[in-house]
């Protein structure tokens, strides 16, 4: 829409204020286009016509709702008017200072302490966003830290603006800011250092003026350096254009450097004696400027103050006197008396007591200073004259020297401080703080406030270019079209300053002439710049000064002292003497060519993103002038390295009054300092800009249904645009942005205010109609009443008379006995149909419930003879089936080994008769073996003669054949090159090739069955060879009788294995019998244990049913750990069935005789549980097929039998809980099921996973090897016509071979005879250790027996007293796996809470009984130390801090509770106290343990509250819990870092999750409830400070329906609370801080009795919270109200009575005092045992 059009009635306008610069009206009539007087109503009611420009309209007024806004960029109307207002409104009104404005950050002097720098504040900003927390210098030190540690980029901030806007102090916390986050590496506490090189620059380079108390009076750059880990290693200082002339001079209510005066403060300390110093009054360089003394500050107390700083840096005390010596060498110098001889001469009297002083301290000869302090000498070509000076000139040369002596000392201190932070390591990135003068323009404007202009001109620049580089890339990456926009450029200032023959230029020309004046060089400027450069002007009304039209504002600067200034110089008589003084600090500064330390470490290059021109001119690097161009240079240069950060120092007002607003004041520092021109560029593109998501949420109410209906919401934003904003060019969809036109936002938020304020009226309208209907209606009702009440009363009146009364009152009187006797005979009848159907009724009811008792007794009695006979039957087939099992397996077994021995016998016979017969015949097979020699040698030698011949014929044949192989090594390689070029034809010829190598393996096939004719032929005499040596053996055989003897010892062996087995072979006399039973069996085998594995999960469910009978306090996650993998796997070995078989018959025979032995005192439970006892044993012999493979659990199931046993013994209401257990029967047996298949399901995947990847590894080696075959076949086809010609060739030689061959076959078959015998040995062995494997097992199950026996033979349980055995050489495994491995996951489910330390207890116990001194101290050390290393391993593990934790309690109750001490006994038990130690006081040791028990619950608190931290704000204070109520606005360049749509953000979900997680835990390891109520309250204390410290430093966060949100989410706190039933802890109180703070922001705000009612109401909350809470309310529509400045202040007035601490920010790290309560432990340690899960087999119960 046109711009124009907003320009309607009730709209506001800014129209121009002498006084206020800006003020604010109303339009009080439509303006239309051609109009030239807008109609407008002042905010004092007068009206006024103002007359207008169409095409300069007055500036529009922002909605109330944007006003007060974080970032100036996100206002709709971006203009000067709308950034002072908006600044305004923050600082004067909501106490604010910081504001952004886009990049930059506005900060404004408060001139007066705020508590918002505090580490607690520090800590709140680090790691947040920029866009997420109010404008503060921490949010640019963190931002600029952030992507300085993330893109690993040099960064750099820049401090600006005028003196005693607060540039010092900003620079100052942005460096403490690093300092705190990031801790140097070593123990040299860098950041200490750079922070101490504050105060000790401030010294030496800050000032008292008119404007600011502590004034920075140069420019400074701090390098602060960080390594890879962003840590601290060091630092560098640069500094620019020092004020040296304020040495000598200072003007009215101004001071000299901090310094001077802290010197003259100190002046009668011992170690300041010798420096001759008086009062600061008595020197001319000190007071000067009339006040020497600055209101609130102790010039002494800085002194020491600063001593310390050069401590801390390590510059000593030596270093420190020679700077504080050069100092009051300059007081004195300026109390040097110069008197005038004549109007040329002037002299200094010898005996001056202060040029002596500063003779004596600079070590030089006082005549001599004397003589040149008022001479000077000239050098010409051919003679040296001495020329007197005036007094004038005298005072200036002795000002000069001042200054020069002042300017080295200053370089010395930043060289030695640069020194000190210098580090050793390699930087890696840096963060560079630029302190630096602002703008200045004051009444007379020197040399020195040209070159601070100059250096703001570059700054500018550069501020520029970086402005639009950040909009470009905004720009690209939404995609929208860039076009340039036209901008400020002050590249014609910067080139009439710097450029060549620009003003330095020819003021350093001017210097180097002999005469050189300020007139001559102003001159110079005249005639090069007047009318011909526009930003030079010559003043009207003045020739002694020049204007310059800077980026701020003109500045006229008188020319007066420019040379001097620039010159710089100091007389070389003066420096000549000072060269060569005695103290070696003054004579170094004078040095001829000194080598000037770098600004910056040499290691480090920076390159500047633009070029520029430097100096050639040797002539030019002596003058001021040049030295401060090259360091602007390499200044410019590192900060176009780094990524810069803007903060801009506004002062407020001149007076130094606190939150004191001038408006002309600030506007003309904010045009200065380039926030007017940032927001110039802005409105001239698309400054307001929202997401997609931001404007559906704001906006909705602008849309329609139809609207409404499309699924994506970037197409609803589309849509409703091209509806509302007929001008596309007002508007621009970016791809996550919608970008808007200045004014826009306004626009829309007008229709969005006249939408809802039409909704607001239709909600009126009806309410107030139904008002009114309602009020209609009651009263038509009254009228209605009245009126019947009337006429009735009429209409009796007329019909009343004697007669018609009579005949009424009879008539009723008849009415009533009628009506009585019809209602009898009714009753009557009812009645008697009443009882004749309930006797119907209960006659059949009394009649089926007496067929249904007798159903039921006849049924029950049939069941359980039925049920007795069932389990009878099916007791004894499957003890006949397991006997019967039993029986063919160890008759198979000794079958089988009776076999086994006989043929290893047999064996062994043949194999020694074989040996013997190898030994025997030796020598035979050697003769013959000779003899065949000595014929194959004769053979030999025919052959060698035949081979002679034979060998020349085919020496003659190889020569053919190699000149035949180079030939077909050509052809190959031809045909390589062939196959290479063209593969088909190399196809074919292999065809021909493989044809031809066909014919060649026909013929090698030939020459092959020659060759095996005659190897058959060799064969068969082998053959027959063979025959006669098995012969021989045959023959040894009949020697059998003579080895009997080396068989005596098998026939031993098997002699006792028989007497052995005896006992088992009469039972065998039966074997013949059950032949056939057995063979039935046998093949029934495979069937059962195939049936077995279909009914492994009927098996499991009903073995948790029998575990559940048996084990009445059985936990279920115990039987869980016991029916774990582990144990599955030691399953499947032989013969091991009978053990479990046997283990559960010894369970189920002892639970009968103790069933046995109560049922004379419960008969009644007794029948119950005998027929349980039945059913288990039935169902523990039909487990035994499970059993077959689950061996390790028999163990196990027989020690909690026992366990059971003696627990029983304890229990006085059996009944009770054998119906507990029934309850819990049906959850046991799911959750056993659902475990088993689980585990089931995992050996599956396992299983199957291994049968994969070794089905894979079988292929791919398979494909290997087929791929090897080809390639090898390939090779070989390819090789195989040059090899052809090789094997004929060899064939030949093979024939002389085979003879050795022979031989070698010979022995080979010897050797292969040797490795048969060694087998065969190897075998024997094997049977021997199978043999002995058998007789331990037959000596295993004599063990069982007899105790099996034993269990029989005692019925009575044993008694225990509560100890654990241990041996000193055990106590270090006994830590280690109590204390070190033991996970807490399996122990706190299944076992009692406080286990582990019950163990330990009861060790304790066992070594207080022995008495033993040495043993207890041992084990109490080394228990001690296992709970610290084990918390010091897991430090961060929440589950085992927790269990820990515990068991320290427990541990530590169990000594207090055993100790012996009346006041813990009165809580035992008779029988615990006989438990108490006898020998030993451990109260030294309860509180060592104390001690440890507070670090654990520290380390325990810190842990959760580093897990429920990050969730706490977004939970807290973004998410909605309740949906709907908020709502957004634009929040500038600074975009938050949450979306509105984040569906991964936490929310209050997620703490009351956390919450309930580290409650279980708590709860599980059985931490007890007090000191769980502590650990609560400090989660809820750290949830109420987190919430409200982010509160505090989010201006959004203030509004009511934020307070609304707070509220819901404490009441879902309080909810968990009472779920937890912790309702009665004091967590609920330390949210109420956070609930008044809630409810402050829901509170009307408006009359003194709502002051009154926050006062009151607030007790939790300090002063200062509270008016930070009124300041940063901030309206969300235009419904609600700003708090009023006047309400503020009526608050402030109340709250002034109270005594508090005045602190913003609550201590997030406070911790409150824990106290660890006594609780006796309830468990007696007789009946304590230890699982075998603890791995503890060493430990004894006694």
């Amino acid at each position: 829409m046109a711009v124009a059009e907003l320009y309607t009635q009730y709209n506001r306008v800014w129209i121009p204020d002498a006084e206020e610069v800006w003020k604010s009206a109303e339009i009080a009539k439509d303006y239309k286009v051609g109009d030239k007087v807008l109609r407008i109503v002042l905010e004092d009611g007068s009206e006024q016509d103002y007359s207008v420009d169409p095409e300069t309209l007055p500036p529009l007024r922002n909605p109330d709702i944007l006003v007060g806004e974080n970032d100036l960029t996100a206002l709709s109307y971006l203009h000067e008017p709308a950034v002072l207002h908006n600044l305004k409104i923050r600082f004067a009104e909501s106490k604010l200072i910081y504001t952004y404005s886009g990049i930059i950050l506005v900060a404004m002097n408060p001139y007066k302490e705020l508590p918002i720098y505090g580490k607690a504040i520090i800590h709140a900003y680090s790691g947040q966003n920029m866009g997420d927390m109010d404008p503060h210098i921490f949010a640019v030190a963190e931002e600029a830290y952030k992507q300085m540690a993330r893109n690993n980029k040099n960064q750099s901030i820049i401090v600006s603006g005028e003196s005693g806007a607060g540039k010092t102090v900003s620079a100052r916390y942005a460096m403490r800011y690093f300092a705190t986050v990031s801790k140097s590496s070593g123990n040299a506490h860098v950041e200490d250092k750079v922070l101490a090189s504050n105060p000790i620059t401030e010294a030496v380079g800050n000032a008292k003026t008119t404007r600011n108390d502590n004034s920075s009076r140069f420019g400074k750059y701090t390098e602060i350096s960080f390594d890879k880990r962003n840590r601290i290693i060091g630092a560098n200082m640069r500094t620019y254009l020092l004020e040296k002339s304020r040495v000598v001079f200072q003007s009215e209510n101004e001071r000299n450097y901090h310094v001077f005066y802290q010197l003259c403060a100190s002046a009668l300390q011992p170690e300041f004696k010798h420096l001759k110093l008086v009062s600061a009054e008595e020197f001319n360089y000190t007071r000067m400027g009339g006040n020497i003394i600055i209101e609130g500050v102790n010039d002494r107390a800085a002194m020491i103050e600063t001593q310390k700083t050069f401590a801390l840096l390590g510059l000593k005390e030596d270093f420190q006197m020679d700077v504080f010596r050069i100092l009051a060498a300059i007081l004195h110098l300026g109390n040097v008396q110069i008197t005038a001889v004549s109007n040329e001469r002037s002299s200094v009297s010898e005996d001056d007591r202060h040029l002596n002083i500063f003779c004596d301290l600079l070590d030089v000869d006082s005549s001599s200073v004397a003589q040149w302090l008022c001479n000077r000498k000239i050098i010409t070509t051919s003679e040296t004259v001495i020329k007197p000076m005036t007094r004038l000139q005298s005072l200036n040369a002795r000002d000069a020297l001042a200054k020069k002596i002042y300017s080295h000392l200053f370089d010395f201190i930043v060289e030695r401080i640069n020194r000190a932070l210098q580090f050793s390591g390699k930087k890696h990135t840096f963060i560079g703080v630029l302190d630096i003068y602002g703008f200045e323009t004051f009444d007379v404007n020197s040399f020195e406030q040209f070159c601070i202009n100059y250096a703001n001109e570059k700054l500018q620049q550069q501020f520029n270019l970086h402005v639009f580089k950040l909009e470009q890339e905004e720009y690209m990456k939404e995609g929208i079209p860039w076009t340039l926009i036209d901008f400020y450029d002050n590249q014609p200032v910067i080139d009439l300053i710097e450029a060549k023959m620009g003003i330095l230029e020819l003021l350093d020309e001017e210097c180097l002439l002999p005469h050189g004046t300020d007139e001559n060089w102003l001159q110079k400027l005249y005639n090069n710049f007047v009318n011909k450069n526009a930003s030079f002007e010559k003043p009207r009304m003045s020739n002694t000064s020049f204007v310059i039209q800077h980026f701020a504002d003109k500045v006229e600067y008188k020319c007066e002292g420019f040379l001097e200034k620039n010159r710089d110089t100091v007389y070389e008589g003066l420096v000549e003497i000072l060269r060569t003084s005695k103290f070696p600090l003054c004579a170094s500064f004078f040095q001829e060519n000194p080598g000037p330390p770098p600004p910056f470490n040499s290691a480090i290059t920076v390159k500047s993103a633009k070029q520029v021109l430097k100096p050639n001119n040797k002539h030019f690097r002596t003058t001021v002038g040049n030295k401060f161009r090259s360091s602007l240079y390499l200044l410019m240069e590192t900060l176009n390295a780094t990524t810069p950060h803007y903060v801009r120092c506004i002062k407020p007002n001149d007076e130094k009054l606190p939150f004191e607003f001038d408006s002309k004041r600030i506007v003309q520092q904010l045009r200065a300092c380039g926030v007017l021109e940032t927001i110039r560029i802005s409105a001239q593109s698309y400054p307001s800009r929202w997401t997609y998501i931001e404007f559906y949420s704001r906006y909705g109410v602008l849309m329609s249904q139809q609207e409404l209906a499309f699924g994506d919401k970037k197409e609803v934003c589309k849509v409703v645009l091209h509806r509302l904003i007929q001008d596309s060019n007002q508007y621009q969809f970016g791809k996550t942005k919608i970008f808007f036109r200045a004014g826009q936002v306004a626009y829309l938020e007008k229709l969005r205010l006249d939408k809802l304020r039409q909704g607001c009226i239709v909600i009126q309208k009806h309410i107030r109609g139904w008002l009114q209907r309602k009020k209609f209606l009651r009263e038509r009702k009254a009228a209605v009443t009245i009126q019947q009440y009337f006429r009735g009363q009429q209409t009796v009146r007329k019909a009343i008379s004697a007669t018609a009364l009579k005949e009424a009152w009879a008539a009723i009187i008849l009415q009533k006995h009628c009506r009585g006797y019809l209602v009898r005979n009714l009753y009557q009848l009812i009645r008697v149909a009443t009882i004749t159907i309930q006797a119907y009724t209960r006659g059949f009811l009394a009649r089926k419930k007496y067929q249904k008792m007798l159903k039921e007794h006849k049924a029950i009695i049939l069941q359980k003879y039925a049920r007795a006979w069932l389990a009878r039957r099916r007791f004894q087939s499957i003890r006949r089936f397991v006997l019967n099992i039993q029986l063919s397996y160890r008759v198979q077994r000794l079958q089988k080994k009776l076999e086994d021995q006989n043929k290893e016998n047999h064996g062994l016979v043949e194999k020694l008769t074989s040996l013997a017969a190898t030994r025997a015949n030796d020598m035979e097979k050697i003769q013959k073996l000779e003899s065949e020699l000595e014929k194959l040698a004769i053979q030999k030698r025919t052959c060698e003669e035949r081979g002679k011949k034979h060998k020349e014929i085919m020496e003659e044949k190889l020569a053919k054949l190699q000149t035949y192989n180079k030939e077909l090594e050509v052809q190959k390689e031809k045909i390589e090159k062939k196959l290479q070029e063209k593969t088909e034809e190399m196809k074919d010829k292999m065809e021909d090739l493989t044809k031809q190598l066909l014919d060649d393996v026909q013929k090698e096939e030939r020459q092959r069955i020659l060759l095996e004719k005659s190897f058959e032929l060799k064969e068969q005499d082998y053959d027959k060879q063979i025959h006669s040596l098995k012969g021989e053996i045959k023959t040894l055989k009949e020697e059998k009788l003579q080895l009997q003897h080396q068989m005596e010892e098998e026939q031993i062996i098997s002699n006792s294995l028989k007497g052995e087995v005896a006992q088992l072979t009469k039972q065998t006399k039966t074997i013949s019998e059950f032949q056939k039973e057995i063979e039935l069996l046998q093949t029934q085998k495979i069937n059962v244990e195939k049936h077995v594995q279909s009914q492994k999960r009927e098996m499991r469910e009903k073995m948790s049913e029998i575990t559940k009978q048996l084990l009445e306090s059985y936990d279920i996650e115990d039987v869980r750990s016991r029916l774990s993998m582990e144990d599955l796997e030691h399953l499947n070995e032989d013969g091991e069935l009978w053990f479990a078989y046997e283990g559960l018959k010894k369970a189920t025979r002892v639970l009968e005789s103790h069933f046995q032995s109560q049922k004379e005192n419960y008969e009644k439970e007794i029948e119950a549980l005998n027929f349980k006892v039945e059913h288990l044993s039935q169902e523990i012999n039909h487990l035994q097929k499970l059993f077959r493979e689950e061996n390790d659990i028999n163990d196990s199931i027989r020690h909690e039998v026992t366990r059971l046993t003696s627990e029983n013994m304890m229990i006085p209401d059996f009944k009770q809980q054998i119906s507990e257990l029934e309850k819990q029967k049906q959850d046991l047996e799911i959750r056993l099921t659902e475990q088993t298949e689980k585990m089931r399901g995992k050996i599956e995947e396992l299983s199957n996973q291994l049968h994969s990847s070794r089905e894979e590894e079988g292929t791919q080696r398979r494909t290997m090897e087929v791929q090897n075959e080809i390639h090898t076949k390939e090779k070989e086809k390819l090789i195989g016509t040059i090899q052809e010609m090789q094997e004929a060739s060899d064939h030949l030689k093979k024939k002389y071979e085979t003879e050795s061959e022979v031989k070698s076959s010979l022995k080979q078959e010897a050797t292969r005879l040797n490795m048969e015998n060694r087998d065969l040995e190897e075998e024997l062995d094997m049977k021997d250790r199978m043999i002995k494997k058998l007789q331990d097992r037959i000596k295993t199950l004599t063990k069982t027996n007899e105790k099996a026996n034993e269990v029989h033979a005692s019925s009575e349980p044993k008694e225990y007293i509560g100890m654990m055995e241990y041996k000193k050489e055990d106590e270090a495994k006994l830590v280690q796996n109590l204390i070190l491995d033991l996970k807490p996951r399996g122990v706190v489910v299944n076992m009692i809470p406080g286990l582990p330390a019950h163990i330990l207890f009861m060790c304790v116990r066992y070594a207080d009984s022995l008495n033993d001194v040495s043993m207890l101290k041992s084990f109490m050390n080394i228990t001690i130390n296992g709970i610290k290393q084990v918390i010091k391993e897991h430090y961060e593990d929440f589950e085992m801090l927790s269990f820990w934790l515990s068991n320290t309690c427990h541990f530590l109750n169990c000594l207090k509770q055993y100790s012996g001490e009346e006041e813990f006994m009165k809580y035992n038990t008779p029988r615990q106290n006989k438990n108490c130690l006898m020998n030993f006081d451990l109260s030294e040791y309860r509180q060592i343990l104390s001690d440890v028990a507070i670090r654990i619950y520290h380390q325990f608190i810190i842990v959760m509250e580093n897990n429920l931290q990050p969730m706490i704000v977004p939970g807290m204070l973004e998410y909605e819990s309740l949906q709907g109520i908020s709502g957004l606005k634009p929040t500038g360049f600074r975009k938050r870092s949450s979306s509105i749509d984040d569906t991964d953000a936490y929310t209050m979900t997620s703490i009351l999750q956390q919450l309930s997680y580290f409650y279980t835990t708590m709860c599980q390891n059985g931490l007890d409830q007090e000191l769980l109520k502590q650990a609560v309250k400090q989660l809820f204390f750290l949830i109420g400070a987190v919430t409200l410290n982010s509160l505090f430093l989010r201006k959004d966060m203030c509004s009511c329906r934020k307070g609304m949100q707070i509220r819901c989410n404490i009441s879902y706190l309080e909810e968990w609370l009472k779920d937890k039933n912790l309702q009665n802890s004091t967590a609920k109180e330390t949210l109420e801080p956070l609930s008044q703070a809630a409810w402050l922001l829901q509170v009307k705000k408006i009359t003194d009795t709502d002051a009154k009612e926050i006062y009151d109401r607030c007790t939790s909350l300090s002063a200062v919270q509270i008016i930070k809470i009124l300041n940063s309310y901030t309206p969300i529509d235009d419904f609600e109200k700003r708090v009023t400045p006047s309400f503020v202040r009526k608050v402030q007035a109340l709250l002034n009575s109270r005594e508090d601490t005045g602190q913003l920010m609550l201590d997030t790290k406070y911790l409150f005092q824990v106290t660890f309560p006594f609780i006796p432990s309830p468990h007696a340690l007789e009946m304590i045992e230890i699982p075998s899960s603890f791995k503890l087999g060493f430990l004894t119960r006694l």
